[in-house]
């Protein structure tokens, strides 16, 4: 690094010429230091003003863009910061360790940090939040030898392919590794480039993502902002990765627990997120017990009805937990949409009348070798039937239904989809019992 006082570089020949060099041909300049090592490249760049190089930042490709903003003092890479463009400037953020981004950050003005600060904050289930900022990207007019000493020079541990970028840091193209390893060394990129297959948008849910991984079967997905400037890539671990957590989140949420809880969160904590959902649960018990006392004297009479009231209550409900479980899996993964309702609601009465079918005859013959009575036996075969194919329409209907109301499925669907399935099973096998008593007396 240059350590005249500032007054003699201004005068140096060789740093106006630089200046003027990085000003009026600023495109090749950042070629030009994308080929440099970094304490050459910061050498060049760190006696110039800070609008020469934020002229120079918004043209040099990410990785060494990013290398050299994190070997930049903080005082001068935050003026840059301030001078860049705000886009730019929040995609080159974007891809800094979060530590330095946050030093970056608290010195800046108030209002230019906040700003920042938006335009970083991703949603939750966004491409966003779960993108790998470390990306191998490269102008797409460097030669095949340039490319292959720049990579070498960043010790890049693996590597697929290389995504290409035009003058202003849009995403063109990209060229698998093994055709850079058989091209001729003075080819440029572009010459050997291919479409790039599918891109995401940072604010993209993951569902997205997952629909387009599978619909053009790629390991890796990159992730652009309205400028088409790469801000990440989202590889298939760092995916699967993702959307195991986010379905242990479901099954907490699908119980009334909240996603933030965790196994050693504090019982005052886990009070506060669980107990609304509680009394929801309790006021739906209620439901289903208003319906059970309106069979009351039928209840009173026949006194076997009330021992094979949880049977016909349990059935429903793991018949309509499965297709709940199903269901949520779909529209979790976009492999059903709204669209399909109707055909995942026939499918699934389908299979809850068929397995309602088979419960009924186990069932059926249990409940005969126990009471000898052919009028309980055929009453509990008639309400496993209905209960169970209710139950399975639910299980479908519900998620859907929710999501479409703008509610969280993975959040209510467990509570209302509980209050169903209990009321079918009771009012199932209670209803029926009430229309057949004649033969409940004949047993």
């Amino acid at each position: 690094m240059n350590t005249a006082p500032a007054t003699e570089i201004k005068e140096d020949p060789i740093y106006k010429l630089n200046r003027d060099y990085l000003l009026n041909f600023t495109t090749d300049a950042a070629r030009r230091i994308e080929a440099m090592r970094s304490s050459e490249a910061l050498d060049v760049l760190e006696e110039q003003p800070v609008h020469v190089l934020a002229r120079v930042f918004e043209r040099l490709n990410p990785g060494a863009a990013d290398n050299l903003l994190k070997q930049l003092p903080e005082a001068v890479a935050t003026e840059l910061l301030k001078t860049i463009d705000i886009r730019s400037g929040s995609a080159l953020l974007s891809r800094c360790p979060q530590e330095r981004r946050e030093a970056l950050l608290a010195r800046m003005d108030k209002g230019i940090a906040k700003e920042y600060a938006s335009l970083l904050e991703y949603p939750e289930d966004s491409a966003g939040r779960i993108m790998q900022p470390h990306v191998v990207a490269f102008n797409q007019s460097v030669t095949v030898d340039a490319a292959i000493s720049q990579i070498k020079r960043r010790k890049v541990s693996s590597l697929h392919h290389l995504l290409l970028l035009d003058d202003n840091l849009r995403l063109v193209g990209s060229v698998d590794i093994q055709r850079i390893a058989l091209a001729d060394g003075h080819e440029t990129l572009a010459s050997l480039s291919s479409p790039v297959k599918a891109v995401v948008q940072s604010l993209d849910p993951r569902e997205d993502v997952v629909a387009k991984m599978e619909k053009h079967r790629v390991d890796a997905i990159p992730v652009v902002d309205m400028d088409n400037r790469i801000l990440g890539v989202i590889e298939g671990q760092n995916l699967i990765d993702a959307l195991r957590e986010n379905l242990a989140s479901d099954m907490q949420t699908m119980v009334g627990a909240s996603k933030d809880e965790r196994a050693l969160s504090s019982s005052v904590f886990a009070v506060k997120r669980r107990h609304p959902w509680l009394q929801i649960n309790l006021l739906t018990a209620f439901l289903a017990a208003a319906v059970v006392g309106a069979f009351e004297g039928i209840i009173t009479k026949y006194t076997a009805l009330a021992i094979l009231l949880p049977i016909a209550a349990g059935q429903s409900g793991n018949a309509g937990a499965q297709a709940l479980a199903v269901t949520m899996r779909g529209l979790t993964l976009r492999e059903i949409s709204m669209r399909h309702w109707l055909r995942v609601m026939l499918k699934e009465c389908g299979a809850g009348l068929l397995n309602g079918l088979g419960i009924a005859i186990t069932c059926s013959a249990g409940i005969y070798l126990w009471s000898r009575s052919f009028g309980l036996a055929l009453v509990m075969a008639l309400a496993m039937i209905v209960s169970m194919t209710i139950a399975g329409v639910s299980g479908a209907v519900v998620p859907i239904l929710l999501k479409r109301f703008g509610m969280d499925p993975a959040q209510s669907s467990s509570i209302v989809l509980t209050t169903v399935t209990d009321i079918a099973g009771f009012m199932s096998f209670l209803g029926i019992a009430t229309l057949l008593s004649p033969l409940l007396e004949a047993g």
